[in-house]
């Protein structure tokens, strides 16, 4: 301790003095005899980022919680004002300080500042396992030595990292562009402090394992997102037009499928879905171009299997909306990066294409009504059925039980009990 480096091997509590220093979880020959932990189910919490709609990361809540009911569920903010109780088991979401302050900013991007501050006030200190749901700032929150801390990854935070010049260009700032350079510059330095503090990471897909290790220099468990295929199923009256069906942010690219059908009046799309990029989507549609905004399961579900195909333009972390068209029996042309590299099956079950721009998605779709050959319904939903909910929630309550049994065993060698 001389020298003013801090060792946390030097420094721990049972290390005897003149004791060869030992790592975590390593048995000391001279740690006193200590009783072993007592058994009981651990007290599980889930921090979720924010509950606005019903989209990717909140079916994965529902799923964890189908698996963990009794988990206690930390929100930043929850403006759904009850529509999704039932999903999430009639559970009261537990909110902080970014819930008071919310109705004061324009999105959620805005608050990032005050979000990581916000999720590290969650007390989460009276349970055993700490799951955070993240794709912002989830991870943040703070847990102690004797927890067990696992991250569902779907993304480090997009829009401080290699997404942050899209940002940057699509947002609105107003003048402020370079204060919100620094404030993503200090968002990255607490999203790499943070990440430390997560024991074990499990990414959506292997696109964001990849993207996990460039970032953190973490590895990570892939575990898919589950598709509910007991409810989206075939049916067999296929009706003219495209689909696409996406939350309104300017990563999702909806704006440039509809100008893309705006070039191909002869061709319909039925657009699905709001968010901040409605009203630019609307302004670059053609009279072929129909907007249903947000809709219930069984509308998506009944538009799902009518459509010709489902055009998906996102470099997506892993993108559950193209799985659920296939469970539908129908195929999707999807840009080719991200997850929909691993959920679509170019010339199988969709096609891909390299750019996200208007003239490729134009081409992708000729290339499609240029095809002698459909596609089987019966291949796109045996695919589908690889993404199932259920095999979702047997790995992940699977890993769970292994992580916190490992992370036990851990425990007690160090206390000596082994």
């Amino acid at each position: 301790m001389g020298n003013g480096a801090y060792s946390p091997v030097s420094a721990a509590p049972d290390t005897l003095a003149g004791a060869p220093p030992y790592a975590y979880g390593e048995e000391s020959p001279r740690s006193l005899p200590v009783t072993p932990l007592p058994k009981r189910p651990p007290r599980i919490a889930i921090v979720h980022e924010w509950l606005v709609t019903y989209a990717g990361s909140e079916k994965v809540l529902s799923a964890v919680l189908d698996e963990f009911p009794d988990a206690d569920v930390f929100c930043q903010v929850d403006s759904s004002k009850g529509r999704y109780a039932e999903k999430f088991h009639h559970k009261t979401f537990r909110t902080g300080v970014a819930q008071r302050l919310h109705a004061l900013f324009r999105s959620h991007r805005l608050m990032l500042p005050i979000m990581m501050l916000a999720v590290e006030q969650f007390d989460v200190s009276g349970y055993d396992i700490v799951i955070s749901n993240s794709h912002s700032v989830a991870k943040g929150v703070i847990t102690g030595p004797g927890q067990l801390h696992l991250s569902y990854c779907y993304s480090p935070m997009r829009y401080a990292w290699d997404l942050q010049h899209q940002y940057l260009r699509e947002a609105d700032l107003r003048g402020a562009g370079w204060l919100a350079r620094y404030a993503l510059h200090r968002a990255r330095i607490w999203d790499s402090r943070t990440a430390d503090s997560v024991d074990e990471f499990v990414a959506c897909s292997h696109y964001i394992a990849e993207r996990i290790w460039k970032t953190y220099r973490r590895t990570a468990r892939v575990i898919y997102p589950g598709v509910d295929t007991a409810f989206y199923t075939p049916a067999t009256d296929k009706k003219n037009y495209y689909i696409t069906s996406s939350r309104m942010v300017p990563y999702k690219k909806v704006p440039l499928i509809v100008e893309a059908f705006a070039r191909m009046p002869d061709k319909r799309l039925v657009v699905i879905g709001d968010g901040p990029q409605y009203r630019q989507a609307v302004k670059a549609a053609g009279r072929n171009v129909e907007f249903l905004g947000y809709v219930g399961d069984e509308a998506l579900r009944h538009h799902l299997q009518a459509a010709k195909a489902f055009i998906f333009a996102a470099e997506e972390d892993f993108g559950i909306a193209p799985l659920e068209a296939q469970a539908c029996g129908t195929p999707v042309l999807a840009y080719g990066r991200g997850g929909a590299s691993e959920t679509v099956l170019d010339g199988r079950t969709g096609l891909h294409f390299w750019e996200q721009s208007v003239a490729a998605i134009e081409d992708v779709v000729t290339q499609f009504e240029a095809r002698t050959q459909p596609f089987d319904p019966i291949v796109l939903r045996s695919h589908a059925e690889r993404f199932s909910i259920e095999q979702f929630k047997s790995q992940f309550s699977a890993m769970v039980e292994q992580q916190w049994d490992a992370h036990e065993k851990r425990r007690n060698r160090g206390r000596g009990t082994i």
